[in-house]
């Protein structure tokens, strides 16, 4: 049994970092240290445990089997320890702390921006690491590497074994180049079969547009496939179509240089939730990030109603209905 009083508890958070950035560098980089002072730190790791921890493999470290082993029981300890110091409370305007949130390019642009945009002021001692969304995401949520997952709910089949909430609602519309004089104000099926498709994705799989529209059994000429950060940039000029969400369309300006339509058939809204591990769940740093993505949520704007069209109009010119999510909505589900 090995003696605590003769351990230095600093290297469970370097084990820690080790074991999620599988690199020292990037470990060095998370806490604030020397890469010196991080291979100084895994030799006595090493030392500790009797054990290389890391090992390399090609371009990369690989982790041995006990390491593995070690991953889940160090950070419940860590995460134990957070939680017993943190009675007092989280104070933004003077704690230190470092955010992780699972993300794509399309939800950061459309809604956290504020949040992003205003942290040097709320919360200046605060780092915020935006991940994008990737296979394992569940898992990096449940074991703590991520402190929130925004995620359509209708592609997180597992939500419910997680606390989580609705954050946002959002919906599919058409978008064409302004100039694109092959489309007019309005679109047939027919045209959305064969006009040149630029199809979403997320990190390598379907988007859930493509999904939908799978689903509905719709045809589309594509060809281009291109991640939703992009369908913007490529549409412009172009002869494409393309779905996009109405909310990024908003947070990219779409007036400037693209054209909205209406779908000539009928998607499914997009419910956007906010899901966090049990672990964090009376964690007052987590809290406080989840209650600041809560007032984001509310201050966004509703959507135009899809009875009323785009026509190439822009939202602020319409009339709004309103779309946010209700209070019961807004409850854990």
């Amino acid at each position: 049994m090995v003696d605590l009083n003769n351990v230095d508890l600093n290297l469970l958070v370097a084990f820690d970092a080790l074991m999620t950035e599988r690199s020292v560098t990037r470990a060095a980089d998370r806490l604030h240290i020397g890469q010196s002072a991080m291979s100084s730190t895994l030799g006595r790791l090493r030392k500790l445990l009797d054990d290389p921890i890391l090992v390399r493999e090609g371009r990369g470290m690989m982790s041995t089997p006990l390491a593995d082993t070690l991953v889940g029981p160090v950070r419940d300890a860590l995460s134990g320890i957070e939680a017993a110091l943190s009675h007092h409370g989280f104070h933004p305007e003077s704690d230190h702390r470092t955010f992780s949130i699972i993300a794509t390019d399309r939800t950061t642009l459309t809604f956290l921006g504020p949040l992003i945009n205003g942290i040097d002021t709320e919360a200046p001692h605060v780092q915020l690491e935006i991940m994008p969304p990737t296979e394992d995401y569940a898992a990096r949520l449940h074991s703590g590497q991520a402190d929130v997952l925004i995620i359509p709910r209708e592609v997180f089949s597992d939500h419910r074994n997680f606390p989580h909430e609705v954050l946002y609602r959002d919906r599919l519309v058409c978008a064409v180049d302004s100039a694109n004089t092959a489309v007019g104000d309005t679109l047939t099926v027919e045209q959305f079969n064969t006009a040149p498709f630029l199809a979403t994705n997320i990190v390598g799989t379907p988007s859930l547009s493509e999904m939908q529209l799978d689903f509905l059994g719709i045809g589309r000429n594509t060809r281009v496939i291109a991640g939703f950060g992009l369908a913007h940039l490529l549409i412009r000029r172009g002869p494409f179509l393309a779905l996009i969400h109405e909310r990024l369309a908003r947070a990219l300006n779409f007036d400037d240089g693209l054209r909205l339509l209406e779908p000539p058939f009928e998607l499914a809204p997009i419910t956007e939730i906010m899901v966090w591990s049990p672990r964090s769940e009376r964690d007052p740093a987590n809290n406080w990030l989840r209650e600041r993505l809560r007032r984001l949520a509310a201050d966004m704007p509703p959507l135009i109603h899809p009875s009323k069209g785009f026509s190439g109009v822009h939202p602020s010119s319409r009339s709004r209905s309103t779309q946010s999510p209700t209070s019961d909505e807004a409850k854990i589900v």
